[in-house]
């Protein structure tokens, strides 16, 4: 299930209970006789009913979606507003729900924002209106519920992002690994269609790598596989992404770089890497493919294969050697 799915149907579902818990309170309220807060629950149920609504108009953009904020901003403020206008003092109960569903539906920065906003009033007008007792004892029931839940939702929050780091990096370099190319790429073709700048790749291949496992064995292959990483992130610019495909094998994102771009930062990456004194082997070189996105290329796979093929004809021409396709050696 991808994580706007998951959103529309947790934001659903945290709407809906909301909408019937209110409902329950409305109609309760209005048994009883006490209209205004028939009127306010049943406005509050309302809104909630509009979150549900409006969570599927934008499912395809939950991540993103700022009616929520607004929403919910309407219930927290009809909330204080009945509080600093009603005699009862018993409503400040029904934010125990409401700071929940800000912490649900929002992000947790947001979230918290605005439930201090509805808390602070709130906690000033208890101290006015009833024994100091009675409100720091409502009060701060309430702040401990806000507390443990926003404590609860930032280490979900944090365990989703380390599981997310762990799944798309590769965990001996610390670069992305292959899983999170293609996403990456087909966002940066998507802007470069849209923008008009240009996109360069490079496919750079470690030479001679099954030789210098046998060699070195695998510990030592993995070693210099990691000093080159550490030496790679050195020598690219900001805004520039590298990956690794293999033991191998790394795949660069040069965003906003022609041709003339790509030829210099693939031959700067060559030279430093052959002049370099590694730890394990010494001295290695690397092959390079580098292309340039064209007007008709929208998929992925059509840059990574010619990217591919240019590292191939740069290692049929001889180890360090850099090749951008279309076009001639840039360095021998």
């Amino acid at each position: 299930m991808t994580e706007t799915r998951l959103r529309t149907w947790t934001h659903s579902f945290g709407y809906s209970l909301a909408t019937l818990f209110i409902f329950m309170l409305a109609l309760q309220n209005l048994r009883y006789g006490f209209y205004e807060l028939f009127y306010l629950a049943s406005g509050m149920a309302a809104l909630t009913l509009g979150g549900v609504a409006y969570t599927f108009l934008s499912r395809r953009r939950q991540l993103s979606a700022p009616g929520h904020l607004i929403i919910l901003a309407g219930l927290n403020s009809g909330l204080l507003a009945a509080v600093l206008t009603m005699d009862s003092t018993s409503i400040t109960h029904w934010a125990m729900p409401l700071l929940l569903l800000n912490l649900l539906i929002l992000p947790l920065r947001h979230a918290l924002m605005l439930s201090l906003l509805l808390l602070t009033p709130m906690a000033i007008l208890l101290f006015v209106k009833q024994p100091p007792a009675d409100a720091l004892t409502a009060i701060s029931g309430l702040f401990i519920v806000l507390t443990v839940a926003a404590l609860y939702i930032w280490q979900y929050d944090h365990m989703a992002q380390s599981a997310e780091d762990l799944a798309i990096t590769d965990p001996v370099t610390g670069a992305h690994n292959a899983r999170f190319l293609d996403e990456t790429l087909q966002k940066e073709i998507s802007r470069s269609i849209a923008t008009g700048h240009c996109l360069s790749v490079i496919n750079l291949a470690i030479d001679h790598a099954d030789e210098a496992t046998e060699l070195h064995g695998e510990s030592g292959m993995q070693a210099m596989f990691y000093d080159m990483t550490q030496h790679l992130f050195g020598v690219i610019r900001a805004g520039d992404t590298l990956y690794t495909l293999n033991d191998s094998e790394f795949f660069l994102i040069l965003p906003f770089t022609p041709e003339e771009g790509v030829r210099v930062i693939s031959e700067r990456i060559r030279r430093t890497i052959s002049e370099n004194h590694w730890p394990v082997t010494g001295k290695a070189t690397v092959s390079l493919g580098c292309t340039t996105r064209g007007n008709n290329d929208t998929r992925t796979d059509t840059l990574r294969k010619r990217a591919h093929q240019a590292m191939l004809e740069a290692r049929r021409r001889g180890a360090d050697t850099a090749w951008f396709s279309p076009g001639e050696t840039i360095s021998t």
